[in-house]
């Protein structure tokens, strides 16, 4: 008897909690994808007993129904009919699903995806930067010379023009054009702006502008007065012009006729998104600077060293802002007031050596090869005084080395004003700062405080991985397979678990046999160890322990199922060693299973292998010999 298309598509969809909860919907070959907003209002018991959902999993944020070949694409247009919903590729699914994530999530997540393509950009020129001015500090006669010109100019081009790297990422990240995400970037920065570093020097600015009264002229745009001053150096106001320029970029995509679409449409973007960003997000932005340097000139002349711990605390957040390179104002003031020295600096220092102690412990102690190659020169560089790529490329993306930091940066900082150092300049911190201080030995005991504190916080909070799958592997432990079982053009899946490979018609499964979740192999154990078949990602570990799902290079997704019916042992015998969003490599543990306690059970133990998105991939090779 046929299915009938549209009883399913109704079925399932009156235990999705109405048409409010279903955010997205696609298909592949023999799954509906389906984004879900509140998965409490699911029923998931009757959803497997509908009739032509031949099974049910979720990946990635999305739930995943098995239909099978030739049917999933008529329930699907049936479902759309039902719900209203346009149809949607799996693309769409996807980003619809990492939408969903909480909202402070997403929001911490925006600075990672954006400096995390140009880190090494930063990280190199960080600490390039910190290495030249350590010898221009230490060799006097060297800053004077060619070689000194060149490598600074080398090393300072990615700080000089950040704004352009980071609205051009931040484009990519809002899915607009990077290339007049660059445009706005550049408006930023442009040459008719005065350099935002020299703000406070009268000097700069007649010199600059050809006046004599040291005041910054402004242009008069409709009813609002704009400084000519650029954002050499700020971070948060490029991310939001771009994210901007994004919106209004999209918004004109759909409204403007195509035949004019090509010249109107990135005119009007980068024309409204830059005089909104010169004369809204700019002037705000400003009054925020303003009110945190008034703020931090107060907070360091309180008694007894606190204002300086609360500012060595706060100075990295400034640091994320694009704030930081203001208090150059603070500095030279007191160089040419009553104190004639710097007692700003060392609260700088504290706040960047405790960032670079955090750095390195995440660098010393992470497993990951890229956490680690990114962490090690990043900390190096705040060592040097250059904090950037440690904040924004590890601690402030992991989170907790950001506020243990923060924390050494506090305690270093008070111990500085309390014992009364100063610089006698400005513009230098971390090691480079030792040529410029005034007590070398009480100096150097503040940054081993501020390192030192900020290393061991974050070396006892910071945890890449839960303990036990951080554990060494035992002597004699059986090693993974070396057999490629798997092939497609995304890459190779290995044998993940001990034992014989057997074809996928031979799994003792209907479901799994016909191949309805994916194209695979079955493994008849020897050994109840099952190891990470590829390096990738953990997309979802079942409730019931028997099953992980991993998502790995070209975006396969592989479901390893350890027995046959075991989601009926709810997690008797079955250990994963790891959890959803972990990070795994090729050949790693990551579950332990009683083969007894399946056999006690009635179940046959046989490990699943299924490269569950086949269908994306036109050349699937299996292997079983």
């Amino acid at each position: 008897m046929a299915m009938d298309y549209a009883k399913c598509a109704s079925d399932i969809f009156s235990h999705l909690g109405g048409k409010d909860n279903i955010i997205s919907a696609a298909h592949c070959a023999t799954r509906l994808r389906l984004v879900i907003a509140d998965n409490s209002k699911i029923d998931k018991a009757a959803l497997e007993e509908v009739d032509g959902v031949k099974g049910m999993f979720e990946s990635n944020g999305q739930l995943q129904l098995i239909i099978g070949t030739g049917t999933v694409n008529k329930v699907y247009d049936e479902f759309l009919k039902i719900t209203g919903l346009t149809e949607a590729s799996k693309e769409d699914v996807k980003k619809a699903a990492a939408s969903q994530a909480p909202l402070w999530k997403r929001i911490l997540k925006v600075p990672g995806d954006v400096f995390v393509p140009i880190l090494p950009a930063i990280v190199a020129a960080g600490l390039m930067m910190g290495l030249v001015e350590a010898l221009g500090k230490a060799i006097p006669g060297f800053a004077s010379t060619d070689w000194y010109g060149f490598l600074d100019m080398v090393s300072n081009a990615a700080f000089a023009f950040l704004p352009v790297l980071v609205a051009i990422s931040t484009a990519r990240v809002f899915g607009g054009n990077i290339f007049l995400g660059a445009v706005v970037g550049l408006c930023m920065i442009h040459t008719g702006l005065l350099n935002a570093w020299n703000v406070a020097n009268p000097d700069a600015i007649n010199s600059f502008f050809g006046v004599t009264d040291g005041v910054i002229p402004t242009w008069h745009l409709l009813f609002f007065k704009v400084q000519r001053v650029g954002y050499q150096g700020h971070v948060i106001p490029v991310i939001l012009a771009v994210a901007l320029m994004c919106v209004i970029e999209k918004w004109l995509h759909k409204h403007v006729p195509e035949m004019l679409d090509l010249f109107i449409t990135p005119l009007c973007t980068v024309l409204s998104t830059v005089f909104i960003t010169f004369t809204i997000i700019g002037p705000i932005f400003s009054m925020f600077e303003n009110a945190v340097l008034a703020g931090a000139q107060v907070l360091i002349t309180v008694g007894f060293g606190i204002g300086s711990a609360v500012m060595g605390a706060i100075y990295p957040l400034t640091v994320v802002m694009g704030l930081h390179h203001m208090y150059n104002v603070i500095e030279a003031g007191m160089l040419s007031g009553e104190l004639g020295k710097n007692i700003w600096m060392p609260i700088a220092s504290s706040a960047n050596f405790a960032q670079f102690g955090a750095c390195l412990a995440v660098a010393i102690k992470a497993k990951n090869a890229k956490t680690k190659s990114v962490a090690l020169p990043s900390s190096l560089s705040a060592s040097l005084g250059i904090t950037e790529p440690a904040i924004f490329g590890v601690n402030f993306r992991f989170m907790k080395p950001f506020v243990c930091g923060m924390i050494g940066g506090a305690i270093g900082a008070w111990f500085g004003a309390l014992s009364k150092i100063g610089a006698t300049t400005y513009g230098v911190t971390g090691i480079p700062g030792l040529l410029a201080i005034d007590n070398i030995p009480l100096y150097a005991i503040m940054l081993l405080i501020a390192a030192g504190i900020a290393f061991v916080l974050t070396w006892i909070t910071w945890k890449e991985d839960e303990p036990k799958k951080k554990a060494a592997p035992k002597a004699d432990a059986p090693k993974a397979p070396e057999k490629a079982v798997i092939t497609c053009e995304a890459g190779t899946i290995m044998q993940p678990a001990i034992g014989k490979v057997i074809p996928q018609d031979q799994i003792p499964d209907e479901t799994f046999a016909a191949g309805i979740l994916g194209e695979g192999i079955g493994v008849e154990p020897t050994e109840g160890i099952v190891f990470a078949p590829f390096d990738g990602v953990v997309s979802s570990v079942a409730d019931s322990k028997h099953a992980i799902g991993i998502t790995g290079p070209g975006e396969m997704e592989l479901l390893i199922h350890v027995g046959v019916d075991t989601v009926a042992m709810n997690g008797e015998g079955f250990e994963p060693l790891v959890a959803e969003g972990d990070e795994v490599k090729a050949g790693q543990v990551i579950m332990h299973f009683d083969r007894d306690a399946i056999a006690a059970a009635n179940h046959p133990d046989t490990v699943v292998v299924l490269l569950t998105n086949s269908d994306d991939y036109e050349n699937v090779k299996i292997t079983t010999d």
